[in-house]
């Protein structure tokens, strides 16, 4: 069940979790699944998109993680100085808050469609937020 569908705006793409190298955030992430949020532009990060979620403990600490994800790559911040969220980079992205630089766990990776990142991204930044739906492929 590593392989995953994910819906952002008009967009599909197919994807992966990366379930050896981030073991406890994949194993957190299967059991909500299919996930639905809203995603919205980085506010300091660059360019991506981010699910805020607040105070929400996930139980999780840092694997995998990095405060430079490549494009096509989730991350998530387990919370700490920070609030707990989710981001996607479409370009390029340097992790960060208003306190400062982060590093999120890099636990999914899509594999379709990179050239659409960048439309889908844009698209957010200018129109707003879009609907997101990460399911098992």
């Amino acid at each position: 069940m590593d392989k995953l569908r994910i819906k952002a705006g008009p967009y599909t793409f197919a994807a992966h979790f990366e379930s050896k190298a981030a073991p406890k955030t994949v194993a957190v992430f299967k059991k909500l699944l299919p996930y639905e949020n809203k995603i919205i532009h980085v506010r300091w990060s660059g360019e991506g998109v981010w699910i805020p979620l607040g105070d929400l403990d996930l139980g999780l600490t840092y694997e995998n993680h990095t405060s430079y994800p490549a494009p096509g790559q989730f991350i998530v911040y387990p919370g700490g100085v920070s609030e707990t969220e989710i981001l996607l980079a479409y370009g390029g992205v340097r992790f960060a808050s208003k306190v400062g630089q982060l590093a999120g766990n890099h636990f999914i990776t899509i594999t379709s469609d990179l050239d659409k990142l960048y439309e889908l991204g844009r698209a957010v930044l200018y129109e707003g937020a879009k609907p997101v739906r990460i399911e098992a492929a």
